[in-house]
């Protein structure tokens, strides 16, 4: 064998972590230099000049589709302890619930927060997130609202479906009346529904919404929902979501069937659960400020090297580039 050219590899130090079963991968160092400036405009660059290391953190061979990647940055706002660009396996993506919950836990397991609020900077806003001295982290998240209540589309293979709209740091079609078994044994069929539920959805006059929740009765006493929840590219969220209980709890708030500060408990498709309330923000216009609790733990600190004699260096998906 030819000896290893240690110069020819790049390295990216990383901690994994899970929040509810869904994963975190952070990047703490080896990452791209995306200068200064707005997280906004940072992500763009990340996505556009250096997606390949995006690929290369959570695709196959060293990532799978369900791993959501962090890269923390200097954030622009000296007030806040970090910022942080979230991405997945279809690319970046606005905010992460579940995904700040771990980089919190994963901060405080470096040792660099300490229990008590600390402010994340994302490229969809600032959000602020609370160390409990349990260990467990709470999210308010960026302001929340419904845009389209009992959206109808036609679905093929089903028939019409309605859901509602709602941004809670990324954009979802929520659907109550679906007819399907949010079992984990069912993730499969669930999946091939959404996909052709989101195509339904962007193909009939919201093309922006790329992920689809479905609710249904829960299993556990002291939770209020079940849900299902299609992310981006192709894979479903172990955990309860943190954007998508954000979402819906928009809806309810327009409703009128949670009350303001009332908890929520969602429970995921694998029966963990987040604690969810609201506070209003502006009435007249349906926004609320969403929060979040959960729970992270840390599962690995790593170093992920990337070989440029390895064909799969970036990714299954761009082998040999």
């Amino acid at each position: 064998m030819h000896p290893v050219a240690y110069d020819s590899m790049e390295r990216l130090t990383v901690v994994d972590s899970h929040t509810a079963g869904e994963p975190t991968r952070v990047i703490l160092t080896g990452g791209p230099d995306l200068g200064r400036g707005p997280l906004a405009g940072r992500r763009e660059r990340f996505q556009r000049d250096f997606n390949h290391y995006r690929r290369a953190t959570v695709t196959e061979p060293r990532g799978s589709d369900a791993v959501v990647g962090a890269l923390l940055t200097e954030p622009e706002d000296p007030a806040c302890a970090a910022g942080v660009i979230f991405f997945n396996n279809a690319g970046c993506i606005g905010m992460c619930g579940h995904g700040t919950i771990g980089l919190v836990a994963t901060l405080a397991h470096l040792g660099r927060v300490t229990p008590g609020e600390h402010r994340i900077e994302t490229p969809v806003g600032v959000v602020r997130a609370t160390l409990h001295e349990d260990g467990e982290v709470s999210v308010v998240n960026v302001a929340s609202w419904r845009a389209r209540a009992r959206h109808v589309v036609e679905v093929p293979g089903h028939g019409p479906l309605g859901g509602d709209v709602a941004w809670g740091g990324n954009w979802f079609f929520l659907v109550a009346a679906h007819g399907q078994s949010l079992a984990a044994a069912s993730a499969g069929a669930l999946t091939e529904f959404c996909l052709r539920v989101r195509r339904a959805v962007n193909e009939q006059g919201c093309p922006g919404v790329d992920h689809v929740e479905l609710f249904g009765p829960p299993t556990l006493p002291r939770a209020h929902s079940r849900n299902f929840v299609l992310c981006p590219g192709g894979a479903y969220d172990r955990s309860p979501c943190g954007t998508g209980t954000s979402a819906k709890l928009a809806c309810l708030a327009a409703d009128g069937t949670l009350a303001e500060g009332a908890p929520w408990v969602q429970e995921s498709i694998i029966g963990s659960t987040f604690t969810a309330s609201y506070r209003w923000l502006d009435r007249a216009a349906g926004r609320i400020e969403p929060a979040i609790r959960g729970s992270a733990y840390v599962t690995a600190e790593s170093t992920l090297i990337l070989d440029e004699r390895d064909p799969y260096r970036w990714g299954i998906a761009c082998a040999g580039t």
